[in-house]
């Protein structure tokens, strides 16, 4: 990255499971900064689980509220660790949102990975299909591109634990925004 961001925010976006509330959490404490999740906030708001959403108001009700999140974390946030839910790329204007937000950071893992860690939890409303391991191919293939255009850096977090990812993140963060050890 050239430029050092206007923001002192590092923004998580990825494919879900891909570990941006996790990490995102320990990298708050790690750096001690604030942590946000734009999933939570959307929640929060509309009074009703994401799930609720899909299934009342649809995809593209979500995605809306979504957006209205991350216009809304462009005031007054500063030093803020800023997880995203793993659709937030899909649409082209949170792009420049993002990138304003902060400096944005891709969290990635193989499908294998992605699918070992959304299988066992909570439901998700975009993997209720007969074949939710062939929907992670596809939606990793679908956004793969749109989450690389976005970062500005990425970190493949397959096999890694937590802390590594973190201090992967952490450092290339003191390089970025200038900040002495």
């Amino acid at each position: 990255m050239a430029n050092k961001p206007e923001r002192e925010n590092i923004v998580l976006i990825g494919f879900m499971g891909s570990g941006k509330s996790t990490v995102g959490r320990a990298l708050a404490k790690r750096l001690r900064f604030q942590f946000v999740d734009t999933d939570q906030i959307i929640e929060d708001r509309a009074q009703m689980w994401i799930r609720q959403m899909f299934e009342r108001h649809g995809e593209a009700y979500f995605r809306e509220r979504e957006t209205a999140a991350l216009e809304s974390l462009l005031i007054g946030t500063h030093r803020h660790i800023i997880a995203t839910g793993g659709g937030i790329v899909t649409q082209p204007r949170n792009v420049p949102l993002l990138q304003k937000l902060g400096w944005v950071v891709l969290l990635k893992a193989d499908a294998d990975e992605i699918f070992r860690r959304v299988s066992g939890g909570r439901k998700r409303p975009l993997l209720e299909v007969e074949d939710p391991r062939a929907r992670v191919e596809d939606l990793l293939a679908q956004r793969g591109e749109l989450y690389a255009a976005a970062a500005h850096f990425t970190v493949d977090s397959t096999g890694l634990r937590r802390e590594q990812v973190v201090e992967k993140i952490a450092d290339e963060a003191q390089r970025v925004f200038g900040w002495n050890p």
